[in-house]
């Protein structure tokens, strides 16, 4: 029989490792649940729904008022032949600050707490984009102040705090590009954050992990209204904040040492490789890169006869299967160069096999 000590040794020791993984003990912790580590599943389970509930409700509630809503027009860039409401963004946004107040009174949300509030700055200025419209530029440096703003508060500095605000303002603006088709940007976010969420519990960063699930919930429930044939389209002020987010969030997960850097680039590479891409081709032709165009390879494909279904479901394919690319790097760091040779030569050989269609189609006409 161990002595008393003993067992108060192990009780104080377990408490003080849940303290200094969730911020609280288990007494705080039962507070809020009673249950012990079974209650901190409610919690991130309930604050996770609430997400979706938030986003589902929202959204149906808006289409439902009668009210004059923000509406996307065809132009040059679209896909689409009949205006459609861009509140998708305002859904999304209304689901994770649901979230995000649960876990802040759980103590669950601390370091991502500046991200979160910058994804909101960008969220106000995106909704008067939607609603009025804003010049280019104006937009472009308050994703630069915004970005460079947030890194410095996580702690970044000098070359990486430069580099990094590049690649997070890069992001903002590329999930915005990629956000032309219906389900599309809906699935990357559902599955981009899902992956997040996962590698994030799996390395014991469980505020991360809940934050991403809760992202992850409220574009699932985004897509009830914008799988083909979309009702609602996201609007940059769902398409800007996700962007910022995964960018930012996959960046404080590579400083907490959660996951390596090239996890989150390969689980958002569908969208990231698609626009990085075409930027690099068009400049190269020549054109105006920051005007409104349908060359990227997702508007292509359904340009050549795909329907917006057709793209949606097998986007989703190729995006569940960087996903588990990007697992498999984290679980055999010593095989990177393979798992990286074979993610190039997958991407190549879509993009290959998309322009030598696109040139086919191109000659027939």
């Amino acid at each position: 029989m161990p002595c008393n000590g003993a067992d108060s040794g192990s009780v104080d020791a377990k408490n003080a490792k849940i303290q200094s993984i969730f911020g609280v003990g288990t007494a705080g912790l039962n507070e809020y649940w009673i249950g012990g580590s079974e209650g901190i599943l409610k919690v991130n389970g309930f604050a996770v729904l609430y997400a979706f509930v938030a986003c589902w409700l929202g959204l149906a509630g808006l289409l439902k008022s009668g009210k004059r809503l923000p509406v996307d027009r065809p132009n040059a860039r679209s896909l689409h032949v009949a205006p459609t409401p861009r509140i998708g963004g305002l859904g999304i946004m209304a689901g994770i600050l649901v979230a995000a107040v649960a876990l802040v009174a759980q103590g669950l949300l601390k370091a991502e707490l500046p991200v979160l509030m910058a994804a909101c700055v960008l969220a106000v200025i995106s909704v008067l984009d939607d609603v009025r419209g804003l010049p280019v530029v104006l937009r472009f440096l308050t994703h630069l102040i915004v970005a460079a703003t947030c890194l410095l508060v996580l702690g970044l500095t000098g070359w990486s705090l430069l580099l990094g605000t590049l690649a997070v303002v890069w992001m903002t603006n590329l999930f915005n590009f990629m956000d032309g088709a219906d389900g599309l940007a809906g699935g990357m976010g559902a599955l981009g954050f899902g992956a997040l969420a996962l590698a994030a519990w799996h390395g014991d960063a469980p505020g991360l992990s809940v934050f991403c699930a809760s992202i992850a919930a409220a574009a699932l429930a985004f897509l009830r209204f914008n799988f083909p044939p979309a009702r609602v389209f996201m609007g940059d002020a769902g398409s800007i904040p996700l962007g910022f987010l995964a960018a930012s969030l996959g960046i404080l997960g590579a400083m907490q040492h959660v996951w390596p850097w090239m996890f989150p680039l390969l689980v958002f590479s569908p969208f990231i490789v698609d626009a990085s891409v075409t930027l690099v081709r068009r400049g190269l032709r020549g054109e105006k890169i920051w005007q409104a165009h349908r060359s990227h390879y997702y508007q292509r494909v359904v340009l050549m006869g795909a329907s917006h279904r057709q793209l949606a479901l097998n986007a989703y394919v190729l995006m569940l299967v960087n996903a588990a690319l990007a697992f498999l790097l984290l679980g055999t760091p010593q095989h990177a160069a393979w798992i990286l040779v074979g993610w190039a030569a997958m991407h190549s050989l879509i993009f290959l096999a998309i322009d030598r269609r696109w040139q086919r189609t191109c000659n027939e006409h």
